[in-house]
């Protein structure tokens, strides 16, 4: 089978990037330099659906480094970098992605990365995995098992072992410390603001923002948000975070409200129409409206087109509404991921522990091929710990470690 992509004559800007990224992933590179020698993924077929940019296509890297046969996509239409993907396909690898896909060329290209039987299934958002287990079932028997990379996914995943529907182990990515504490706070804080900045070029400080939901995601980029010097409001629908915001310094209270006075607006929830046709009416002329949750539905955009007398493109990226009332709102990205579909995702430093935690979870299944009783595994401590003790050495720096009276002290006595 080749590779569909846009363009291969795109690809030493793509292969630019990704020498970009590795020189700023110290992580990936060691691992990179183990897995060349190990080749724990020898003979493995490995499928791949995440965001396709630069510091994805190195993970990728890695893994064929480490003998996997790659077999990539993405993971949404509007965050695939046609050079990024070009670069792979000049260094080997099997590639079916494109930017700005329909939703049936992205549902071809999941298709395209199943059909070859994949060993190992590194997901991002869980389609890799449905699509599996609806149209592929005949397969799931060659699938050691897989790692999940967002909180999105996770949730679809709960969905299908709750229902007995799950026929193969998932590693839950995205639970590990060094990713939701480091990815989901300060990477999404970060890239959520440089694509917003980059789309609009607007000043933040002494605007207000409105975020929804004040989980990982939403605490990084309240926070971000704070330090631009924006008045930050949070809507929630969990008491307990809602007053963690309140006590971070944030003020709370329903989106119906938050609509009349927010500038932007950020939704970071994993649900569906978090900001609909009641808040659209309601808010000021020029707000602006984007989302870093995973899948484009958390601003009711059917509903938004349907009430609209008016649309019209401002700039790349940046398409403007103007309602019944008169006011104009515009929406970032088409609603979708605006860190990567308005920007080119959380910084290289962060990925590196993320993409770390994929490769030595992949590595982990292989290691326990038929030994793992449950379908939702949690990163191993010791992956977690090994990860991060890592990049503890690569920033120069050390920690305390316990002495045996300590451990004693802490744990008991461990002698008979």
């Amino acid at each position: 089978m080749s590779s569909e992509i846009r363009d291969i004559n795109l690809a030493e800007s793509g292969e630019q990037k990704i020498e970009w990224v590795k020189r700023n992933c110290d992580l990936l590179r060691t691992l990179e330099e183990e897995f060349s020698v190990s080749k724990p993924f020898a003979g493995k077929k490995v499928a791949l659906s995440v965001h396709l940019e630069a510091k994805t296509a190195y993970l990728c890297k890695v893994l064929a480094a480490g003998g996997a046969q790659m077999y990539i996509t993405g993971s949404n239409p509007l965050s695939t970098q046609d050079d990024v993907a070009a670069a792979l396909v000049k260094a080997g690898l099997e590639v079916h992605a494109w930017y700005d896909c329909t939703p049936e060329e992205y549902e071809s290209h999941i298709r395209k990365v199943l059909e070859i039987g994949p060993n190992i299934i590194i997901d991002d958002g869980g389609d890799l995995v449905h699509m599996m287990h609806t149209e592929f079932v005949d397969l799931i028997p060659n699938v050691i098992g897989g790692c999940e990379e967002t909180t999105t996914g996770i949730i679809r995943l709960i969905t299908m072992e709750k229902e007995n529907k799950l026929k193969f182990p998932m590693v839950m990515v995205n639970n590990a410390d060094c990713k939701h504490l480091f990815d989901n706070r300060y990477g999404t804080g970060q890239s959520v603001w440089d694509g917003i900045n980059r789309t609009t070029n607007l000043i933040v400080a002494g605007k207000n923002v409105v975020v929804a939901g004040y989980g990982w995601c939403g605490k990084g980029t309240a926070l971000r948000a704070k330090g631009l010097g924006a008045k930050v409001i949070v809507t929630e629908i969990d008491p307990i975070k809602a007053i963690e915001a309140i006590m971070d310094g944030f003020d709370v209270m329903p989106m119906k409200e938050a609509a009349k006075v927010g500038d932007f607006f950020v939704t970071v929830t994993g649900c569906d129409k978090v900001i609909d046709e009641e808040d659209f009416a309601v808010m000021k002329d020029g707000a602006i409206l984007c989302n870093a949750g995973h899948f484009d539905c958390e601003i009711d955009m059917a509903g938004l087109r349907k009430i609209a007398v008016e649309t019209r493109e401002q700039r790349k990226n940046i398409m403007g509404y103007k309602l019944p009332t008169g006011q104009w709102i515009f929406v970032l990205a088409e609603g979708r991921l605006v860190n990567l579909a308005a920007g080119d995702g959380h910084p290289a430093e962060i990925m590196d522990m993320s993409f770390a935690i994929q490769a030595l979870s992949a590595k982990y299944l292989v290691e326990n091929e038929g030994k793992l009783d449950h379908m939702l595994i949690d990163v191993p401590v010791e992956v977690d710990h090994d990860v991060a003790k890592r990049k503890l050495a690569f920033m120069g720096k050390e920690i305390d470690v316990l002495t045996k009276e300590q451990e004693e002290y802490l744990f008991g006595s461990t002698t008979a």
